[in-house]
């Protein structure tokens, strides 16, 4: 794991002329293959985020995948919102980029023929519920999963009603069937759910926030059909370009509005 001090952070004036110097940097070279943007949903998981970047850089490497890692770090004091986080990376990459992935920062892939290729027919769920360590319910679609950028407008995103944790994805499960979409996963996995992925989730450290306060059990069960991409509300608070491990990662420090007439659980 690297050091502290070898993690590097600019800091101008001029964001986007610091912005624009940091990407020429690394400049995709013209492949003809699909641009995939990484965006991480986060908070104070400094240590897995020191270990996912280099591991991620090296998986895809293999695969000559062009990518850039977008960590979109919920600054506000609210309870996090994972759904809302990915729309908003969503939001901020959607123009430069082919498809994207939404990745949780404690799942890094082990098996090579875990392929995150340009996602064709409809969303691809890499960490199917037959690999992944935990959640093995059919309907499973949360920790790695990569779309198209017009497959995602097409279902206005996911639902920012879901504060703290759990459900989010189930909600989006059920937009992406009602779509007509069709949720493709890696064939000719031969490891299991001990071997196809690690997870360094430690649920003793990092408790889950599984409160449910209020109306919040009845409504996050429902299918949400007002909020989404279209109804975001937040800011970016401020924006930096790192290197880790010699890896480029875009860090958005984003503050998200909470309605409370309408989700009071937010706090």
């Amino acid at each position: 794991m690297q050091q502290l001090d070898s993690c590097k952070c600019d800091e101008n004036q001029d964001r986007d002329l610091l912005h624009e110097k940091f990407h020429k940097s690394f400049r995709f070279e013209d492949t003809g293959r699909k641009k995939l943007a990484i965006v991480v949903p986060f908070r104070d998981r400094f240590d897995e985020l020191l270990q996912f970047v280099p591991h991620i850089a090296a998986f895809l490497g293999k695969q000559g995948v062009p990518f850039h890692i977008f960590v979109v770090n919920q600054n506000d004091r609210y309870r996090f919102n994972r759904a809302s986080l990915i729309n908003v990376g969503f939001l901020q990459v959607r123009d430069g980029y082919d498809y994207f992935a939404m990745h949780d920062v404690d799942l890094l892939p082990q098996n090579d023929n875990l392929r995150y290729d340009f996602p064709e027919r409809g969303p691809l769920h890499i960490s199917g519920p037959e690999f992944h360590p935990k959640y093995h319910y059919a309907a499973f679609i949360g920790g790695i999963l990569l779309l198209r950028i017009e497959h995602f407008q097409q279902l206005n995103g996911m639902s920012n009603r879901y504060w703290g944790w759990g459900l989010e994805d189930d909600e989006f499960y059920v937009r992406i069937k009602e779509a007509g979409l069709e949720v493709t996963r890696p064939k000719n996995i031969t490891t299991g759910t001990n071997d196809t992925f690690l997870h360094v989730h430690d649920r003793l450290h990092r408790r889950r926030d599984t409160t449910k306060c209020f109306n919040q059990r009845e409504v996050t069960r429902k299918r949400d059909r007002e909020t989404g991409l279209s109804s975001i509300n937040y800011t970016i608070h401020s924006r930096h370009e790192l290197t880790i491990d010699g890896v480029p990662v875009t860090v958005l420090n984003v503050d998200l509005f909470c309605d409370k007439q309408k989700t009071p659980w937010c706090e």
